[in-house]
């Protein structure tokens, strides 16, 4: 009865069935650089500087890798491995001398980020081997958390500053979905309208503010525990069967969709399609990062469809103990 609707529109939807995937269109631009964030000359300095300081950071680190691979596995307190960790050396130098030697070093900084989430991967790994010393790696761990937490925000800022047209010529991420539910549109529209309720099923929004009839402030999880936020605007909206939105100027992700509702033949529910359009943070090097720790908005979208479809036609939510679990949280009242 249900089935995934995809699709290669360049637009997304709430696919389906039992495993909805999710479909990514990426639209090129014209490779142009722009400053669309409006910020003043003096922040944009300080964040290249930042930048700067974090390309010296990765010469320094890997100049030291790949000098001294066992000495620096013995003071982290990691099983030696010195092949590998040169090869970890040769990247934070390209990371490095890419930073220093750019203009704009938005995806040098993002590659850094990557680099990180595979420094905490191997650590982790190293953790769990009987030859480490589990108290050294995880001060090392820690160290490299709040590094990463550094290069999320440096990257995020020179994303920002440098706008729509590098995020463009990285392309524009895009998913389609459809989703049979057992409800009528009416009641389906009322949900989506109350745009506050949509963390309730949304892991990774952690909260919308209604700011009047058709505005609204969002802010959800990024890489790293990192939040990003944006303030959004209705631009279409038919009861019952259509809503429309996009981000306004300064919003950390551009983005813009749309949700459809179409009363099912045999009066069977209503067919929800939703299409969504997001530039990742970073451009295509900022969605790979967010891949990486398990937070691309496209990655999560799968999940949360199948948690709308138990509040839809249940009234709770899930959680690890299941829907009748202790856990369970009724959402009847707010209906």
């Amino acid at each position: 009865m249900e089935q995934a609707m995809e699709t290669g529109s360049g637009t997304a939807s709430l696919g389906s069935g039992s495993d909805p995937e999710t479909m990514r269109t990426p639209r090129s631009g014209d490779g142009s650089r722009a400053n669309g964030s409006g910020a003043t000359a003096g922040q944009g300095g300080m964040e290249e500087r930042l930048a700067r300081a974090l390309g010296w950071l990765s010469v320094g680190l890997g100049a030291l890798e790949a000098a001294a691979p066992r000495g620096l596995a013995r003071l982290i307190g990691a099983p030696e491995r010195p092949g590998l960790i040169r090869t970890m050396g040769l990247r934070e130098l390209a990371s490095g001398v890419g930073i220093l030697r750019g203009n704009r070093p938005t995806g040098w900084v993002w590659s850094r980020v990557a680099g990180d989430a595979i420094d905490l991967a191997l650590l982790g790994a190293a953790f769990r081997s009987p030859w480490s010393r589990p108290g050294r790696i995880a001060a090392a761990a820690a160290a490299v958390t709040g590094v990463t937490i550094l290069d999320v925000l440096c990257g995020r800022e020179l994303a920002r500053q440098d706008g729509t047209a590098e995020e463009a010529a990285a392309g524009a991420i895009s998913v389609e979905r459809s989703l049979l539910v057992s409800r009528p549109p009416e009641e389906v529209y009322r949900f989506w309208r109350d745009f506050e309720k949509l963390p309730t099923f949304m892991r990774h929004l952690r909260s919308v503010q209604v700011m009047d009839g058709t505005r609204s402030h969002w802010v959800a999880t990024g890489p790293a525990g990192t939040s990003v936020e944006w303030d959004a605007e209705i631009v279409e909206d038919v009861p019952n069967q259509l809503i429309a939105w996009r981000s306004v100027g300064g919003s950390d992700v551009a983005n813009s969709g749309r949700v459809r509702f179409e009363r099912a033949p045999g009066k069977r529910g209503t067919m929800v399609r939703v299409e969504i359009e997001y530039r990742p943070l970073g451009g295509a090097v900022g969605s790979a990062v967010a891949k990486v720790f398990g937070e691309e908005p496209t990655q999560q979208v799968t999940e949360d469809l199948r948690r709308f479809r138990q509040v839809i036609e249940t009234g709770e939510t899930a959680t690890a103990a299941g829907p009748s679990g202790p856990g369970a949280r009724s959402l009847r009242s707010r209906a």
